[in-house]
C-alpha cells in the first residue's frame, strides 16, 4: 500500500452545479445505449455523489483499492448509472468505457459488479444488504485503529427490508461512530410511492430509536449537504453514534416532465424526449 496520504478529488475549473449537471447528462445518455433506465433514483442521488466525492471522501482513482480508503456502498444499486458516471468522471477508468453500458460482455451491468468497475465498493442485487455491508466495513475499520468511514445510501423503498432494521440496530447497539447511512427519500419505489407501499414516516424518529443521530435536509441543497457531512465527521472523530442523514430528493431531478412520477422510477427517453431533456439539465443546473 502507498504511504502517500489520500485526499478528496476535487473539481477544477467546473462549479459543482456544472458537474452535478454533466453527471445528469451521463445518466440520460446511459439510459439512451440501455434502451431504458431508471431515471428516477439515479437523478435523485446526483447531488448527494456530488458533495461526497467533490469534497468529502478520501478515494484515489489511482489506487482504488487502497485498504485506509474511504468507502460507499450503494445500496440502492439500481441507481449504478450515477455513480458510473462519478467515477468516470474522477478518472477511475476511461469514460468511453460507459458507451457500452449494459451491453454483452460490459463491465457496466444495471446493477453494479464491484470485481470489474474500478472504484466500486459493492455488488448490489437485491436490495436491503448493503447496510449490512457497510456495517462490517466500519467495525472492519474500527478493529484496524484506522480513520476510514463507511456510507452507505439506501433508498426509501428499502426501509421495507427487515435486514436494513437488523444492521442499524447492531451500528447503534455498538457506537459505529465512523458509519454513516444517507436515505435517498425520492417517495418512489417501483410499486408505487413508498406512502402508498408501506409509510415510514417519521423515517428519522425510527432511526433515532435504533441509537443513531439523525439529520434530515434538502438532499439537492449542496450546502446543507456539506454541513451535515461535516456534522457527521466531528461526531465520528468524538466518537459515539452511528449517523443517517435523511434527505428529501426528488426522483427524476433535473428533467421536470417526469419529476416525483412513480411511473419513471424506470422508463425511456427517446428522441425529442431526450433532447428536451438534456437542454433542460443544463438550464435546471444554471439556475440553481
Amino acid at each position: 500500500m502507498t504511504t502517500q496520504t489520500l485526499t478528496t478529488p476535487r473539481a477544477e475549473a467546473r462549479t459543482r452545479e456544472e458537474i452535478a449537471a454533466h453527471l445528469r447528462r451521463t445518466v440520460l445518455l446511459e439510459a439512451e445505449i440501455a434502451g431504458s433506465g431508471h431515471y428516477g433514483p439515479s437523478l435523485s442521488c446526483v447531488d448527494l455523489l456530488v458533495s461526497l466525492y467533490y469534497g468529502f471522501l478520501r478515494v484515489d482513482p489511482a489506487d482504488p483499492d487502497r485498504q485506509d480508503r474511504d468507502r460507499l456502498v450503494l445500496s440502492k444499486g439500481h441507481a449504478c448509472s450515477a455513480l458510473y458516471a462519478v467515477l468516470a468522471d474522477l478518472g477511475f477508468f476511461d469514460a468511453a468505457e460507459l458507451r457500452t453500458y449494459t451491453r454483452l460482455g460490459t463491465a457496466f451491468g444495471d446493477h453494479p459488479d464491484m470485481k470489474k468497475v474500478r472504484g466500486m465498493d459493492f455488488s448490489s442485487g437485491a436490495l436491503g444488504h448493503g447496510l449490512s455491508i457497510a456495517t462490517g466495513m466500519a467495525l472492519h475499520a474500527r478493529l484496524r485503529g484506522d480513520e476510514a468511514r463507511t456510507v452507505a445510501i439506501i433508498g426509501d423503498g428499502e426501509q421495507n427490508e427487515g435486514q436494513i432494521w437488523e444492521a442499524a440496530g447492531f451500528a447503534g447497539a455498538n457506537g459505529l461512530s465512523n458509519l454513516l447511512a444517507i436515505i435517498d427519500v425520492n417517495t418512489v419505489c417501483v410499486d408505487g410511492t413508498t406512502r402508498d407501499v408501506l409509510d415510514y414516516e417519521p423515517i428519522g424518529d425510527k432511526w433515532a430509536a435504533f441509537g443513531w443521530a439523525v439529520e434530515r435536509i434538502d438532499g439537492h441543497d449542496l450546502d446543507a449537504i456539506d454541513a451535515a457531512l461535516a456534522r457527521f465527521e466531528q461526531r465520528r472523530a468524538e466518537g459515539g453514534a452511528p449517523t443517517v442523514i435523511v434527505a428529501d430528493t426528488v426522483a427524476g431531478k433535473g428533467v421536470p416532465p417526469i419529476e416525483g412520477m412513480a411511473e419513471w422510477h424506470i422508463g425511456y427517453l427517446g428522441g425529442k424526449d431526450l433532447e428536451n431533456a438534456m437542454r433542460t439539465v443544463s438550464q435546471e443546473e444554471g439556475n440553481r
